[in-house]
């Protein structure tokens, strides 16, 4: 159907509406009307402003100022209204290509969920109330979902080829996903500051873990000393606070142990709990994963990214071939 066409269409039901109905039920259908046009299928107000609900709903209990507020409102108007506007696009393209499910395999994807869920028929059937939901609705929500899965297969995904040497390429570009994790091993000396210490008392304890640092860099045992001299709760095990991971540690102390090598003694640390000596017992790796462990893995990432790249711009591509109209 051509816009001329449609147009004329649309303006023969109004006609006949004036004819059939009183004034007064008249003017209650004039509040809907017609916020897009996308190729011969239209959206109307009510329909954008039904989904539009939970959003506001939640915008709305979260406070903001009026203007903060109106802007979210809007940005999700705008955003509902082009989700449509797909959601439009792409039944149009599953009637194009005659893609249909009977209800036998709607009930077998309620099935599914329901055991995915552990869901009874009355767990089901209480979810539906919550959600002020029939099951006839739901299970037009569970054929649209169904359908246009089927399209994104046959537009989309079956297009789609992912080699080895992809997936071993990705592995050899990603070996912070892949390799062990490595850890520090650490002991630690503690001296707190006094609070509300004045500028002399707090210079005084710094000088007292300098002077411990210098004699461990002496020969000493750092085990012994923080034995005796920590004030830190591992002092009664040499120190020994365990391992580590790099991510768990603050940047001022990783810095300070990038610095150093298994078997000495960071600088004297400033930190929130006191000034701190940390030695470096060892520096150990998690055994990494190997590529046929993760083979899998990989290829449901890439494709899941291919998906979602490609589907857009399959999508961009539908857009761009259709007659789309907004009316504000």
């Amino acid at each position: 159907m051509n816009r001329h066409r449609f147009n004329t269409v649309y303006l023969g039901a109004i006609v006949a509406i004036l004819l059939i109905f009183p004034t007064p039920l008249l003017a209650a259908k004039l509040l809907d009307r017609i916020v897009a046009v996308v190729n011969d299928d239209i959206i109307l107000l009510s329909e954008l402003n039904e989904r539009m609900v939970p959003y506001l709903e939640r915008i709305q209990q979260q406070g903001f100022e009026a203007e903060q507020e109106r802007q979210m409102r809007f940005k999700v108007r705008e955003d509902m209204l082009n989700r449509l506007v797909d959601e439009k696009l792409t039944d149009q393209e599953i009637k194009r290509n005659d893609i249909e499910i009977d209800e036998a395999q709607i009930d077998k994807a309620i099935e599914r969920i329901k055991a995915s869920n552990y869901f009874t028929d009355e767990d089901l059937n209480n979810f539906l109330e919550q959600e002020s939901m029939t099951m006839e609705q739901y299970r037009d929500q569970i054929r649209e979902q169904i359908l246009r899965s089927r399209l994104v297969n046959y537009q989309v995904k079956s297009k789609i080829v992912i080699t080895e040497a992809d997936l071993l390429e990705n592995y050899n570009d990603h070996p912070e996903l892949y390799e062990g994790k490595q850890h520090y091993h650490l002991r630690n000396i503690l001296l707190r500051v006094p609070e509300g210490a004045v500028a002399s008392e707090k210079q005084a304890v710094r000088d007292r873990i300098e002077n411990i640092r210098q004699r461990i860099v002496n020969g000493e045992s750092f085990a012994e000393l923080a034995q005796s001299m920590s004030e830190g709760p591992a002092a009664a095990n040499g120190g020994d606070i365990g391992d580590f991971e790099p991510s768990s540690l603050s940047p001022q102390i990783l810095e300070a142990l990038n610095d150093i090598s298994p078997g000495e003694t960071t600088t004297v640390l400033d930190t929130d709990l006191g000034f701190q000596l940390f030695y470096l017992e060892e520096i150990t790796r998690d055994e990494g994963k190997s590529f046929e462990s993760v083979k899998d893995e990989i290829h449901q990432r890439l494709f899941k990214e291919q998906v979602d790249s490609k589907f857009l711009t399959w999508l961009e591509e539908l857009r761009s071939r259709s007659h789309i109209k907004v009316i504000n």
